[in-house]
């Protein structure tokens, strides 16, 4: 497809060498033949299709995100571009890889010991166990740092986990799930694998969203929660471990932003050149093609910011302002070209047959997760200026 029509305008794509274009295309089909055709059905109806997974492993890219076995880290541009390439077909399905990659592989792949990752790894890479993020809670959402209630006590070789957690992607089914609980003894937050069917984990559907309605997020519930000393992350010691997982995460919903962005690109530019009226497409009208150009503006240049920002992982001169930057200023301008797009569309940009609905809706649900635009604006802020303003 050319990159007119992909909003690739700079052919930023072209970086990629030839073995990643091959697993970039392996997804693209992927997608085409078994997301798109079914996208809007599962999005009305508020339910994950399950029938994907066998799909996803096939298509063999859950762990990629993962070092490699030599202990190099992947090459971030491939995962950037894959996560863009889901959000593109369907930002509810990238939200699903993005939490079992990202989040739960992440998490382990970062704060677990060898045994552990040895334990886990392989099957969430296999997509034989799904796994979720259980971070935010009730009350807590951006102070979460300071403000999380969730416990763990020692007791033993055991660990007893209270509380409550909300907006857990993948829980109603996962397998397993990395629970972040504050240690009554020293204070600390540390992470836990907490697996299906534990005694005292209950996840409870949240219904009635109006965004990522194919994402199944859960209400949690810790009731006297055992789980061994050994599903106890051995290098999630705070906080700031916690925050290096985010970190990461943050950049992929920032090319997640960018998918969004080029799907409502295509959708209006396809419609512009479709659509008649006064007796001619309105792709020749001056406002209409003012608005492709913003939205194709928009596009290119966060797709510039985030295949620099790979660069920065790759390089290992990564920080928190990076990805904070990236994440908040991506998905600002992600509401901008959906906007856009549904305002071309005109009456049909609320009609689901014509996609631009679901994505403005899907928009404000990665505007808001993982960190709201006003604290990561917060974090680059603190970065620039050497003062914290978070407390």
């Amino acid at each position: 497809m050319s990159e007119l029509l992909t909003g690739d305008l700079y052919q930023f794509e072209a970086m990629l060498d030839a073995q990643d274009h091959q697993v970039l295309g392996r997804l693209r089909a992927f997608l085409d033949a078994e997301v798109r055709p079914i996208a809007n059905d599962y999005w009305v109806r508020a339910e994950f299709p399950h029938q994907l997974i066998k799909g996803f492993a096939e298509v063999d890219i859950a762990g990629l995100a993962c070092p490699a076995e030599d202990g190099r880290p992947r090459h971030s541009l491939l995962t950037g571009f894959l996560a863009m390439e889901l959000a593109r077909a369907d930002a509810s399905v990238a939200t699903f890889f993005g939490v079992h990659t990202g989040l739960a592989m992440g998490s382990i792949a970062a704060c677990g010991s060898a045994e552990q990752q040895d334990r886990w790894l392989p099957a969430m890479a296999r997509m034989e166990k799904i796994g979720a993020f259980a971070l935010t809670e009730p009350d807590s959402g951006s102070d979460i740092a300071g403000g999380m209630r969730t416990t763990a006590r020692r007791d033993g070789d055991v660990w007893v986990l209270n509380g409550a957690k909300r907006w857990i992607g993948n829980a109603t089914f996962a397998d397993l799930i990395v629970v972040w609980a504050r240690d009554t003894e020293d204070g600390k937050v540390k992470g836990f694998v907490v697996e299906k069917g534990t005694p005292g984990f209950t996840a409870t559907k949240i219904e009635n969203k109006m965004a990522l309605r194919m994402v199944e997020n859960a209400d949690i519930t810790l009731e006297n929660c055992r789980v061994p000393e050994t599903h106890r992350l051995v290098n999630a010691t705070s906080f700031r471990d916690t925050a290096g997982v985010l970190r990461r995460t943050r950049s992929g919903v920032a090319w997640q932003a960018v998918g969004v962005m080029m799907a409502a690109y295509e959708i209006a530019l396809t419609y512009a050149g479709e659509r008649q009226q006064f007796g001619r497409p309105i792709a020749g009208f001056q406002l209409v093609q003012d608005l492709l150009v913003r939205m194709l503006g928009n596009t290119t240049a966060c797709l510039g910011m985030v295949v620099r920002l790979a660069q920065l992982q790759d390089e290992g001169t990564f920080r928190d302002e990076h990805s904070a930057l990236a994440k908040a200023y991506c998905t600002t301008r992600m509401r901008e070209v959906v906007g856009w797009a549904r305002e071309l569309l005109a009456g049909n940009g609320i009609v689901l047959e014509y996609d631009i609905g679901r994505f403005v809706a899907d928009a404000e649900a990665l505007y808001s997760y993982e960190g709201t635009r006003e604290i990561n604006s917060l974090i680059v802020g603190r970065a620039v200026t050497g003062i914290s303003a978070l407390t």
